[in-house]
């Protein structure tokens, strides 16, 4: 009886040392805990991989920094999250192969003003009155060779002197241009027909574009942003999270910055206008922003400040790198990544 107790508990103690310990953060969309369950993008990854290979493993939750630190300590043997593959945490831990490729981006407060507003300003922007001052150099371009040509031809519209036949031509090229002819002129030249006709298909061109542009101008809830990019972080407010691939890149650039807890703290902190940016993974702050109803007043800007690769991370010398290397390939490289991708991030 005596040696069958002690094979049992041999046997245990052999199948605990098995069993493989899984460090994860909570990370929308990567990672998602929900009623005590797991998913998420890199989570069900995991979970497909541990499946094939017959893993059994037990999981131990922590913030980012303390992920990072569990994983060199040799505390778990797996971090399963989404973390950045770089330099400075491969000389502390091994990285499986990356697994997805994506971007370090800027979270923004997006303004919100009306479609009047907005017009004024574009009517008294440099690019609007340039614009104008073009049309006029044009008006009086073709209404001086209207009237070149017509001065003797049709000096009862275009005649009366030198400075009266050249407001009459101006009179005219404005009108046609506005209205396709106002009926009060037409020329009777060659060409002043020639000129005439070439300038009401390029009038219609005019007209549509600039049109179009007031239309545009007059859309309600036109939404707009004073930080467009890297430079204007040296002058704003700037927040991210601790010991994240984010702060590691404000560092290098030498931008000051506040630390905040979680990504949906600094995403709030935007839209009540206590911060004006957040640098982080871009497509985490897409998620969240939808997922906290924060469209229209909190948006991710398009351009990448740098180009990140997620991967999970083992502690130095981990047998289970080839094994996982292997099946992430064969992963990745199936359309049904694509799919479970979709999945999450809707594109």
């Amino acid at each position: 009886m005596r040696i069958i107790l002690i094979s049992i508990i041999l046997f245990s103690s052999l199948f605990a040392q098995d069993k493989i310990i899984v460090g994860t953060k909570v990370a929308e969309p990567f990672v998602i805990k929900q009623n005590g369950a797991w998913g998420g993008l890199s989570f069900d990854l995991w979970q497909k991989i541990s499946s094939e290979l017959g893993y059994e493993y037990e999981v131990r939750e922590y913030d980012l920094e303390g992920l990072v630190t569990a994983v060199e300590n040799e505390e778990v043997d797996i971090a399963v999250s989404p973390l950045t593959i770089t330099a400075a945490r491969e000389e502390k831990m091994d990285f499986t192969l990356p697994y997805l490729v994506t971007g370090l981006s800027i979270a923004v407060a997006v303004k919100e003003e009306s479609g009047f507003l907005s017009l004024a300003k574009n009517l008294l922007s440099v690019e609007f009155i340039s614009t104008v001052g073009v049309l006029i150099i044009i008006l009086f371009l073709v209404g001086l060779l209207t009237w070149f040509f017509e001065r003797k031809k049709n000096p009862e519209q275009f005649g009366d002197g030198k400075s009266k036949g050249l407001w009459s031509s101006f009179w005219f090229a404005a009108v046609t241009m506005t209205t396709v002819g106002y009926g009060d002129k037409a020329p009777k030249s060659i060409g002043g027909r020639v000129i005439s006709l070439i300038w009401m298909f390029t009038a219609i061109i005019i007209i549509s574009s600039i049109t179009a542009a007031i239309a545009s101008a007059l859309t309600v809830g036109k939404l707009e942003t004073k930080i467009k990019g890297l430079s204007d972080l040296y002058s704003t407010t700037v927040g991210t999270i601790p010991s994240s691939t984010a702060e590691s890149f404000l560092v290098d650039k030498r931008i000051n910055y506040l630390s905040y807890s979680d990504v949906s703290k600094g995403l709030e902190a935007i839209a009540t206008g206590d911060l004006d940016a957040f640098v982080y993974d871009a497509p985490i702050m897409k998620y969240l922003i939808k997922k906290n109803g924060l469209p229209g007043k909190v948006k991710v800007l398009p351009n990448e400040l740098e180009q990140v690769y997620y991967g999970f991370a083992l502690h130095e010398g981990s047998k289970l790198r080839e094994p996982l290397n292997r099946r992430i390939i064969d992963i990745i490289s199936n359309p049904s990544w694509e799919d479970l991708q979709y999945k999450y991030f809707g594109e």
